[in-house]
């Protein structure tokens, strides 16, 4: 396993931005970038015998730094929405940003998408840590955080999350990385299938009320696969509230998602320990450039983000998301590749 590394730019405060490659002996290779704990791009072999970068990106710090949508970042302290940008823990209430409407998405005005993580190497891996301190976002204790990049031997994307707290604090990692397995236009050709008999229903803000729905008889259906295109127009409440399918799925086992691309012949396994996995199929992106003279599209990529469910902390049976003081916390979400 090769690993490389490469000065990426500089932030618009001057911090460095290092950019580290792992490549396979398969000839497949990850870039992420210190700046956001990100996925900045992922080549994996193709049915032509080429390869195929199947992630959305750009080619500078000031791309990320501006651009919305968080391509291919590390999410934190807790990903996805908070209703009302505020929750009660230990008999206080502690207040957020209210940074999408009046709820709280995805960490915060400067979530952990936003920082240089510190970063270290290992044979087939990238280590990145930071300290997230006490009221950083609103948010309670000391979190010491680490994300981990595998790349395997035999093409599998594997991300490790661990964390640790001085104090009871909410906490739920994601990672927000767009695939595309055509490399490139839109998505909704793709086939996906998702193991889940039920989904959360959203309210006008894409923000969980609280009630799970049955997939059943619904467009949000992928039980078999089916191209991801087929029913994402019809005429469905949750899908006006979301633009499309933007909804926390209520996984039945370890094994998340398929998806697969009849043109490039690739498909991708998710498999991971978390409960719950948003189904978000860019319906915010607008079109702009990305990297390497590509472009992006709204609906032009799919993310598959593990997680606990979205605003937990004010539904009752939802999974707790409380990490408690002294405790810590080990996640692990694959994705592999392979071709068909």
């Amino acid at each position: 396993m090769a690993v490389s590394t490469v000065c990426f730019g500089r932030t618009a405060a001057g911090e460095p931005v290092t950019a580290y490659k792992l490549e396979n002996a398969a000839g497949a290779a990850l870039t992420v970038l210190d700046y956001g704990a990100t996925v900045q791009a992922l080549t994996v072999p193709d049915r032509q015998e080429g390869f195929t970068d199947v992630v959305l990106g750009y080619d500078t710090v000031a791309e990320y730094e501006a651009g919305t949508g968080y391509l291919g970042a590390t999410i934190g302290r807790v990903g996805n929405r908070i209703g009302g940008a505020r929750f009660s823990l230990g008999g206080k209430e502690y207040v957020l940003a209210k940074n999408d409407g009046q709820n709280h998405l995805h960490g915060g005005i400067k979530g952990f998408d936003k920082y240089v993580w510190q970063a270290k190497t290992a044979e087939n891996a990238v280590v990145f840590s930071r300290l997230s301190p006490d009221g950083e976002e609103g948010y309670p204790g000391n979190l010491q955080v680490r994300v981990t990049f595998t790349l395997t031997q035999d093409n599998a994307l594997v991300i490790a999350y661990d964390a640790a707290t001085d104090m009871d604090t909410p906490v739920s990692l994601t990672n927000h990385t767009y695939f595309n397995l055509n490399g490139g236009s839109s998505v909704l050709e793709h086939q996906l299938q998702v193991f889940a008999e039920r989904f959360c229903e959203n309210d006008e803000g894409c923000l969980p009320t609280g009630r799970l729905l049955p997939v059943e008889g619904t467009p949000f259906d992928f039980r078999a696969p089916k191209p991801i295109g087929r029913d994402i127009e019809a005429d469905c409440e949750q899908l006006r509230r979301g633009g499309g399918y933007d909804h926390n799925y209520v996984l039945a086992g370890r094994t998340a998602a398929v998806l697969y691309s009849p043109d490039s012949g690739i498909q991708m396994t998710v498999q991971t320990d978390m409960p719950g996995m948003q189904v978000y199929a860019a319906n915010g992106l607008t079109q702009r450039p990305g990297k390497g003279g590509s472009t992006i599209l709204r609906r032009g990529a799919l993310c598959l983000e593990t997680q606990l469910f979205p605003n937990a902390m004010a539904c009752y049976g939802f999974p707790s998301p409380i990490l408690r003081a002294g405790k810590s916390l080990h996640s692990e979400t694959s994705y592999r590749f392979s071709l068909r």
